[in-house]
């Protein structure tokens, strides 16, 4: 296990340098041809921002639908992908005295797939001491989704039967930890026999692997009939269907996304005859409408990480000047946690 990075790194209060490195969508595509390294101005701060040394960033599922002009924020070209970091901060607009320069920093905005990269300081919050800059890296957004998913909208209790789906992936492996720390019972799906010891070190008590198991079938046996409390679901299709089959009365579906291709239909009639309830999570939405709330789960969160109930699984590492690898492999989907891209050393 990689050991906590030093809160304030040595070269933290020095001047940022003119120019920088960049990873710039150019043309929409595949990460492997959409992205170009280039050389670029270091932005300089506005009232309100910061400017952070980027020291790694967490590769995510938008990243990649970014780059494919598939997401539903479509920035200009072109643009620096990565949504996910840790880093420090170099440099302070006017206003921005929520955070200090040096103070080591995870957050999240589009753009931070390069050396410097400024963001409101809003969006920044102290770095847990306990995690390494490759683990604090994955701490914001995936997270934060679960975080928001099981306590916000599902209102996971203690004792609750909670299914999580790509129980193995960045934000699965997420909401099992969360799960588990909130004192429910997890039942984890995963996609091969390969990644399901991820979850099961996650915390999951069963563990179903897509494909092989009778997921419906399993379900209703381990909960006694019961079935799930709370399923969280950033599959979709097949996934959600097969859920609406082994919901429990007033059962509760998270749906997060739809990584599996398909966005599914909700039956409505269905959900009136079981009296179960199918919510929406968009996480993004969170700090513009409820501020206050993510200041809440950043809180949750160092605390859990600080008392060791929640840490992020790196799969592996990559070099900066290799970033459209991370991309490519996290969109392959045989990835366990998270991909991390190393910027700075």
């Amino acid at each position: 296990m990689p050991q906590p990075d030093e809160a304030v790194r040595p070269d933290a209060a020095a001047a940022p340098p003119s120019s920088m490195r960049a990873w710039r969508v150019t043309r929409l595509g595949e990460p492997a041809e959409a992205l170009s390294l280039d050389t670029v101005p270091v932005p300089v701060p506005a009232a309100g921002e910061v400017l952070v040394k980027v020291a790694a960033v967490a590769a995510n599922f938008p990243d990649v639908l970014l780059c494919r002009g598939e997401y539903q924020v479509k920035p200009e070209l072109p643009f620096s992908p990565g949504i996910e970091f840790v880093g420090t901060v170099a440099a302070l607009g006017d206003g921005a005295s929520s955070v200090a320069i040096g103070e080591r920093v995870v957050g999240s905005k589009i753009g931070m797939l390069s050396e410097y990269a400024v963001l409101p300081a809003s969006d920044v919050w102290a770095a847990p001491s306990s995690l390494s800059d490759a683990e604090a890296a994955g701490l914001t957004v995936a997270y934060q989704t679960a975080w928001f998913g099981l306590h916000r909208r599902a209102a996971l209790q203690r004792g609750e039967w909670l299914l999580v789906h790509a129980a193995a992936g960045g934000v699965g492996i997420a909401a099992v930890q969360l799960g588990v720390a909130a004192g429910a019972r997890v039942i984890g799906v995963v996609g091969s026999e390969a990644k399901a010891a991820a979850a099961r070190e996650a915390g999951a008590e069963i563990v179903l692997v897509r494909g092989v198991d009778d997921l419906v079938a399993a379900v209703k046996s381990a909960t006694g009939g019961h079935g799930a409390d709370v399923v969280f679901d950033p599959v979709g299709g097949a996934a959600f269907d097969a859920s609406t089959k082994c919901i429990a009365f007033e059962g509760r579906i998270v749906v997060v996304g739809f990584a599996g291709g398909t966005i599914p239909t909700v039956p409505a009639g269905h959900v009136l005859v079981k009296n179960y309830s199918v919510v929406g999570l968009h996480w993004g939405l969170y700090p513009r409408v409820r501020p206050d709330l993510i200041d809440e789960a950043r809180a949750a969160l160092t605390r859990s990480a600080d008392e060791g109930r929640i840490r992020p699984v790196v799969d592996h590492v990559v070099p900066f000047a290799e970033a459209p690898r991370a991309l490519t492999a996290l969109a392959s989907g045989t990835t366990v946690g998270r991909v991390v891209i190393s910027v700075s050393s």
